[in-house]
């Protein structure tokens, strides 16, 4: 049975290719993946798969299945690129890959019973659309997501962090500078505001870490602006610590605010993320199937700082977010345009081969032995 996904993959292999190519030349900014959808949506169709677009109202979402009942199991594909520098986090590989598995086990499917879910999740670098859709119950129907994420170490799925990106605005009223001297504005408010975070951060956990940017506060030294706006990325190892001191910090906002006596609103700018909880039943299977597949040296769990909106996916659903270095030598140029150039080479087009082979063998094993394995899959996610 592997055997017909392995030659069914192979069958696939240029088209597949062409998925990754075209993302890599159309690079499309969060939510704005137009292009990219449509691409891979008509890829599903030509493969028989039933897609919803436009998928729970967001323009570049889709929904995609294939086969009948139970066990569901979810691919997952990325597809926003950063603006101005394009797939530098190889957004356009995990799609590849994530199809490659996808349309593998369609060969084999109707033999073995459960649906293939591929889900269209864009806007990755702006809260991911996964957390509206974890949101809507979404994955509240799937027994298992997976998915493999390019980079230049191949390591076990491990933790992310937790991400509270809160705005803090100031309001005041606009004029000109020299008649207001003695007379405190919305820029002043936010200036102090950064000198107490950088103070306070002495008393968080050493796992938060707090940045934070001027996004608004005047373009003329001229004009004292009408609002002053500070965006903060708060980041813990998990969402409690990161909502904790997301308080502390409205406080010191109050604070100010009094102080100058002046109106302020805080707000979260983007939707945050909660960490990452692999499943270490489902992460040592999928190992398993790589070191099968060819893939040997495998690292520890990987513990990043970043945020991934699958983290509070996580907490509902079976996941792994394994790392699959895609790289020949050891040059570490992850999040460089050589990173993305590196996903179309002929090394990354192997490796993406072995990948979706070992997804779609995980799944396989899970569809198979869905007493058994499946359910001590599950078990580990309930008991935790």
């Amino acid at each position: 049975m592997k055997q017909e996904v392995i030659s069914n993959l192979s069958l696939n292999k240029d088209s597949l290719f062409s998925v990754c190519k075209y993302l890599y030349e159309n690079p499309e900014k969060s939510y704005h993946e137009y292009k990219s959808a449509n691409y891979i949506i008509n890829y599903l169709k030509q493969n028989s798969f039933e897609v919803k677009d436009n998928y729970l109202n967001i323009h570049t979402a889709f929904f995609a299945s294939y086969g009948n009942g139970y066990p569901k199991i979810c691919f997952i594909c990325e597809y926003d690129a950063i603006e101005g520098e394009g797939h530098i986090t190889g957004h356009n590989l995990i799609s590849e890959i994530s199809l490659g598995a996808a349309i593998s086990l369609k060969s084999v499917i109707d033999k073995v019973g459960g649906t293939i879910i591929v889900l269209g999740c864009p806007g990755e670098y702006l809260g991911g659309a996964k957390i509206t859709m974890y949101k809507q119950d979404v994955f509240k129907d799937i027994d298992a997501v997976l998915m493999a994420h390019p980079d230049v170490v191949t390591s076990e799925s491990g933790t992310s962090s937790a991400i509270l990106p809160l705005s803090i605005k100031y309001n005041s009223t606009k004029g000109f500078s020299y008649m207001k001297e003695h007379k405190f504005n919305s820029l002043d408010a936010a200036l102090l505001n950064f000198n107490i975070v950088n103070s306070l951060l002495k008393g968080f956990s050493e796992n938060v870490y707090i940045n934070g940017i001027l996004s608004e506060g005047g373009f003329t030294p001229l004009l004292t602006p009408n609002y002053s706006e500070s965006k903060f990325y708060i980041r813990a190892n998990n969402i409690e610590e990161a909502n904790q001191a997301g308080e502390k910090l409205k406080l010191c906002a109050n604070y100010v605010s009094n102080l100058m006596n002046l109106d302020y609103e805080t707000c979260l700018y983007e939707l945050p993320y909660e960490e990452l909880k692999t499943n270490s039943t489902l992460s040592r299977l999928f190992c398993h199937n790589l070191k099968e597949c060819g893939i040997i040296n495998i690292s520890p769990p990987r513990n990043i700082n970043a945020g991934l909106s699958i983290g509070a996916v996580s907490k509902k659903v079976p996941v792994i977010h394994p790392y699959i270095s895609i790289i020949e030598n050891d040059a570490s140029c992850y999040g460089t345009k050589a990173f993305s150039k590196a996903t179309l080479s002929d090394f990354a087009q192997e490796i993406a081969f072995k990948a979706s082979q070992a997804l779609a063998f995980t799944a396989i094993d899970l569809i198979l032995q869905k007493d058994s394995l499946l359910k001590e899959v599950k078990a580990e996610l309930f008991k935790a």
